[in-house]
């Protein structure tokens, strides 16, 4: 790779022309090497080959090279730098899976894959898509873990992850995602207790839906430092213990579901029941 720190401590002692040639030479492989929208139409084209099953044609008539990757379905790009900023297939009765070079959609701020037939496991290449603010995966096949890696996720808003086949428990990371506002993880195969200290820096949630996925054990303490919470739902777990009279410290609450559960209400059930 040539360093523009070279050429320049080299101008000095070369004819004009000869420096002129060398910084075109670099002009061009600085081009080369930096993502460009031909690099979010190759990503594209390669998720277009992972869909096994488009019924409608959307992608197989509409995603073509002879048009401008901006003028695709379900794509939107930037108007600054003309890059892919959101990605919206949703509703389209596709089927497929996810393919690494995903990974390369490097302005992508919101990605809507919700109510197709994708399956698989995620690509760990998804962790470079480091602005991200809107992702839903829901309603889909995907299987295995929910991978950690969803905690790096910084500007993260809303993760919609439910009615999929995922297994294991909530990984701690979600912890990491302080600008979270909505969390739907409901009617999917997980078990386990809620990871110690993961709404100790969730301050921002105002939706989470843990309905349906075989949690155990109590409700968590810190989940009441999440002052903004609107919505919550339990609902349809094996969740223990009395439920905390903390809860009453939620006064945004507006929709509270915590039935089919094995807690034990306190005598101020009438509120909140």
């Amino acid at each position: 790779m040539i360093c523009i720190s070279n050429i320049m401590a080299t101008a000095d002692f070369l004819p004009p022309i000869m420096f002129l040639l060398l910084f075109s030479i670099f002009r061009i492989t600085l081009s080369t090497n930096s993502p460009d929208i031909t690099t979010d139409q190759s990503a594209l084209l390669a998720l277009k080959s992972h869909i096994t099953h488009d019924p409608h044609s959307l992608l197989a008539t509409n995603w073509s090279t002879s048009t401008s990757v901006c003028n695709w379905i379900g794509v939107t790009c930037g108007s600054r730098h003309h890059r892919v900023t959101a990605l919206d297939l949703s509703s389209m009765d596709l089927t497929g899976t996810i393919p690494s070079q995903l990974g390369n959609l490097s302005f992508l701020h919101s990605f809507s894959i919700c109510h197709n037939s994708f399956h698989g496991s995620l690509p760990t290449e998804l962790t470079n898509l480091h602005r991200l603010k809107h992702l839903n995966f829901g309603n889909n096949s995907f299987g295995g873990e929910i991978p950690s890696w969803f905690g790096y996720f910084g500007e993260l808003q809303s993760l919609l992850l439910y009615m999929n086949n995922f297994t294991g428990v909530i990984p701690s990371s979600f912890g990491n995602l302080s600008k979270l506002e909505t969390l739907s993880l409901f009617n999917n195969n997980l078990r386990g207790h809620l990871p110690s200290g993961i709404f100790d820096n969730l301050s921002k949630l105002q939706r989470l839906d843990l309905s349906g996925i075989q949690m155990s054990g109590r409700i968590p303490n810190n989940l009441f430092k999440c002052k903004e919470l609107k919505f919550l739902s339990f609902s349809s777990n094996f969740l223990e213990g009395s439920i905390p009279i903390e809860i009453g410290n939620l006064t945004k609450l507006q929709i509270l579901h915590l039935g089919d559960n094995n807690l034990k209400a306190t005598f101020w059930k009438e509120a909140f029941l």
